[in-house]
C-alpha cells in the first residue's frame, strides 16, 4: 500500500537475442531470429515496409508538420528489434516537425540484441548511419527495466526491457501513436493476447493510432475488445493488407485504484521554474529542463556546488539489497543511468571517471550478504560479479586481503565541478540569493529572498538538502541532516596506484591530481561544517582497515597520517527514514491528512480521492551520500512530470519516490 511491496517482474539480465544471417538476393545478408523463425528485417523490401506500415500509416509526416504542442509527440513499440523503425521515425521527425517540436520514443523489447549484432544489423542502411552511432554508443546492457537514451537535443528514446505486457502495465505515460510490431502472431503468440492490447489502450491519449503489419484475426479481436477501430488498409510488397487504427476514448488507468494518493497533478503550461538549491541535484533538474526548452532560474545562496555536492571527488556507487526491493531496483536503474548521463555529457571524462568500483566483504556477514545477492540477482558479469582476493587485488592495483563486489560501470566524479557545467547550460540562469518563503501567486509561485526581493515563477523545484523542509509546504516531509568529513591526503612518490574505487564501510578513490581522497563519516543530526582532528583519525582507521597493505605502502614512503595535519572537507547532506530520496511533487499535507483519515482506522479503507497536492511545486532532496547514482535519474523524473512526458522508471518505481508516500505510511501505522 505504501510502495513497499514490490511488484515488479524478476530482476536481473535478459536472455539476448539469437540470431543467424541470412544471405539476400542482393549479396547482402540480414539478420533472423533463431528464437522465432523469422526475419527482422529484408534488405530489399525492410525500409520500405517500416515506412509504408508504421510511418505513413500512422499519418505521421502530416501530423509532426502540424504538431505545436509544448510536450512531445510520443510513439510507443512494442518490439525493438533492430531499432529500424525508431531510426525512421526519428528521421522522419527531423524532416517534417518545427524546430521547437520533441519526440519521445518508447520502445519494449523482451529479447534485447547485443551491441555488436545491433551494428552489424543496422550497417544496411547507410543514410541512417549517424543516428544508428548515437543509439548504439548508448545501447544499454540487457537489464530489465527502463532504459532512457538521448538520440538527439530533440529526440529521447525509453527502451523498456521486458515483456511487452509487462513492460506497457507499468509504462507511466501516455502514447500518441502506435507501432505494433513483434514477429508475426503464428510464431510469437505469447505476445499477441489480449492483456497487450488493453495495456495499449490504458496507455493512449484520445485519438491514438495504430498500424501493425498483420491481420491475424488474434489481433483485430484483441483490438477491438480494447476499444481501438481498426480498418483494413493496402499493404506493401509481399503484404497485400495491413491494419490501422484509433482509439477516441481511452480507458482509465486502473492502476490507481488502490493508491489513489500516488496519481500524478494534471499538467500546468511552465516556460519559467525557478529551482532552489545548486547542488547536484538542483543542477541537474535546472540543465534537465533547460534541455527542453524552459526558462531556468538556479538560484542558491552561495554557489553551485558550493554545499554537500562540493568535494572534488565523489563516488558514483551503490550498495544494492541481497533480496531485491523497489529501492535497489532504482538505485540499480539511477547508476546505469548516470553512467549513460555521464558519457552523454561529458564524452571526454574530464569530469569523471569510468574506474569501476570494488564493494569488499570485509567480514563473514558481508561476503554471506553478497553471495545472497549474487544468487537472487543473475544481472550481467559487465554490470555486477564476484571477484576473489586475488582478483580484487589484481583490479585494485594493490594488495586486497578480502573479495567482493565489482560493478564495471560504476566509477567516480567531481561533483562540484559537475554542478558547475550543469549550471552553464544554455537556458539556465544562476542567481545568488537565499529563498525564505514560498507562496502561490495568481500565475504561479512567489519566492521571497532574504533581502526581501521576490522572484516569480510558474513552477518551483526545491532542491535544498536538509534544508528542504524550512518552507511552510515542505515542513511536513522528513528529512535528517547527516553531517559528512573527507579526508585529503598528497602522495609522495612511490606509493601504488588505485585503479578502482574501494568501498567497505568508508570509501577511497583513486588519486586525483595527486591528492587522495577517502571518507567519509557519518554524523545524524549534526550540522557543523567545520572539520575536525577526530573525523580525520576515524576515516584513516577506515582506510586502514579496508586496505592495510595500502597504508602500510603509505607509511613506507613517508607520507603525512598525523590527522592533525591533514586536509578535509565537511559538508552536510540529507536523508530520508527510508533513505530513499524524494523527488516529485510536493503533497499538500493538510488535505492527505484529511482525504485519508481512514487509513489511520483501517488500511483497507482506501479513498478514491486522487491525491492534492501544492500546484506547480516540487522537489527533489535526501539524495544522501549517493548522489551522483540518483539525483540525475530524479532529475529527469521531475523533468518529465513536469513536461507531460513519459517517465524514466517504472511506474511502481515512481511511485516510490514520492513525497508523499512517508505520509501514508504514518496514517497507516496510527491504526
Amino acid at each position: 500500500m505504501t510502495a513497499a511491496h514490490d511488484p515488479l517482474p524478476p530482476l536481473g539480465a535478459l536472455e539476448p537475442a539469437r540470431l543467424d544471417w541470412r544471405r539476400e538476393a542482393d549479396g547482402g545478408e540480414a539478420p533472423h531470429s533463431t528464437v522465432f523463425d523469422d526475419v527482422y528485417f529484408s534488405r530489399h523490401d525492410g525500409r520500405a515496409e517500416t515506412e509504408h506500415v508504421f510511418i505513413d500509416t500512422n499519418r505521421l509526416p502530416a501530423r509532426f508538420a502540424a504538431w505545436r504542442e509544448t510536450r512531445p509527440f510520443v510513439i510507443g513499440e512494442t518490439g525493438t528489434g533492430t531499432g529500424l523503425n525508431l531510426l525512421c521515425a526519428w528521421a522522419c521527425f527531423d524532416a517534417h516537425a518545427p524546430e521547437a517540436a520533441r519526440l519521445h520514443l518508447v520502445s519494449t523489447e523482451k529479447y534485447p540484441l547485443s551491441r555488436a549484432d545491433l551494428t552489424r544489423s543496422l550497417s544496411a542502411w547507410p543514410d541512417l548511419a549517424e543516428s544508428a552511432r548515437r543509439l548504439i554508443a548508448q545501447w544499454p546492457e540487457p537489464v530489465a527495466g527502463v532504459h532512457r537514451l538521448w538520440l538527439d537535443p530533440r529526440v529521447t528514446l525509453d527502451l523498456h526491457l521486458g515483456d511487452s505486457t509487462d513492460c506497457l502495465r507499468l509504462l507511466d505515460g501516455r502514447v500518441d501513436a502506435w507501432f505494433l510490431d513483434g514477429f508475426a502472431p503464428s510464431r510469437n503468440p505469447e505476445m499477441w493476447q489480449p492483456e497487450l492490447f488493453e495495456a495499449m489502450a490504458a496507455r493512449s491519449r484520445p485519438g491514438a493510432t495504430l498500424a501493425t503489419f498483420t491481420c491475424a484475426g488474434v489481433v483485430k479481436r484483441g483490438l477491438a475488445a480494447a476499444g481501438f477501430a481498426w480498418r483494413k488498409v493496402p499493404g506493401t510488397g509481399r503484404k497485400r493488407e495491413i491494419l490501422a487504427g484509433e482509439i477516441a476514448d481511452p480507458p482509465g488507468d486502473p492502476r490507481r485504484e488502490g493508491t489513489p494518493w500516488f496519481s500524478p497533478p494534471s499538467p500546468r503550461p511552465a516556460q519559467r521554474v525557478a529551482v532552489i538549491g545548486a547542488g547536484l541535484a538542483g543542477a541537474s533538474v535546472a540543465a534537465a529542463l533547460a534541455r527542453r526548452g524552459l526558462e531556468v532560474t538556479l538560484l542558491d545562496r552561495a554557489a553551485p556546488g558550493a554545499g554537500g555536492s562540493g568535494n572534488a571527488q565523489g563516488g558514483l556507487y551503490v550498495k544494492l539489497a541481497a533480496d531485491t526491493n523497489l529501492q535497489s531496483r532504482f538505485y540499480l536503474a539511477g547508476l546505469l543511468h548516470s553512467r549513460r548521463w555521464l558519457e552523454t555529457l561529458d564524452p571526454g571524462q574530464t569530469l569523471w571517471r569510468a574506474s569501476g568500483v570494488l564493494q569488499l566483504a570485509l567480514g563473514d556477514r558481508e561476503h554471506a550478504r553478497q553471495a545472497r545477492f549474487l544468487d537472487n540477482h543473475r544481472l550481467p558479469t559487465s554490470v555486477v560479479r564476484g571477484v576473489s582476493a586475488t582478483e580484487a587485488s589484481r583490479l585494485a592495483g594493490v594488495p586486497i586481503a578480502r573479495g567482493g563486489l565489482d560493478y564495471l560501470l560504476a566509477g567516480w566524479a567531481r561533483p562540484e565541478m559537475l554542478c558547475e557545467r550543469l549550471a552553464a547550460t544554455s537556458g539556465v540562469s544562476v542567481r545568488q540569493g537565499e529563498a525564505e518563503r514560498l507562496a502561490p501567486s495568481e500565475d504561479g509561485w512567489r519566492v521571497t529572498l532574504a533581502d526581501g526581493e521576490q522572484l516569480l515563477a510558474d513552477q518551483v523545484v526545491i532542491a535544498t538538502a536538509a534544508l528542504a523542509d524550512r518552507f511552510d509546504q515542505t515542513a511536513s516531509l522528513p528529512l535528517q541532516p547527516v553531517r559528512g568529513q573527507v579526508s585529503r591526503l598528497v602522495l609522495p612518490e612511490g606509493v601504488p596506484t588505485l585503479h578502482r574505487v574501494i568501498c567497505a564501510t568508508g570509501y577511497v578513490s583513486p588519486a586525483l591530481d595527486g591528492v587522495l581522497t577517502f571518507g567519509a563519516t557519518f554524523g545524524p543530526n549534526d550540522t557543523d561544517t567545520g572539520v575536525c582532528e577526530a573525523d580525520h583519525g576515524a576515516n584513516l582507521a577506515e582506510l586502514e582497515r579496508t586496505l592495510p597493505a595500502y597504508v602500510a605502502a603509505l607509511r613506507a614512503a613517508g607520507a603525512d597520517l598525523d590527522p592533525a595535519r591533514m586536509d578535509g572537507r565537511a559538508a552536510v547532506r540529507a536523508a530520508s527514514p527510508d533513505k530513499t530520496p524524494y523527488a516529485g511533487p510536493v503533497p499538500d499535507a493538510d488535505a492527505w491528512q484529511a482525504d485519508y483519515a481512514a487509513l489511520s482506522r483501517d488500511a483497507t479503507r482506501v479513498p478514491e480521492t486522487p491525491g492534492r497536492h501544492h500546484t506547480g511545486l516540487w522537489i527533489s532532496a535526501a539524495h544522501g551520500s549517493r548522489g551522483l547514482a540518483s539525483a540525475p535519474l530524479c532529475a529527469e523524473v521531475i523533468a518529465s512530470r513536469i513536461c507531460d512526458e513519459p517517465m524514466p522508471l517504472a511506474q511502481p518505481l515512481v511511485d516510490h519516490l514520492h513525497p508523499g508516500r512517508r505520509l501514508i505510511r504514518d496514517l497507516i501505522r496510527t491504526q
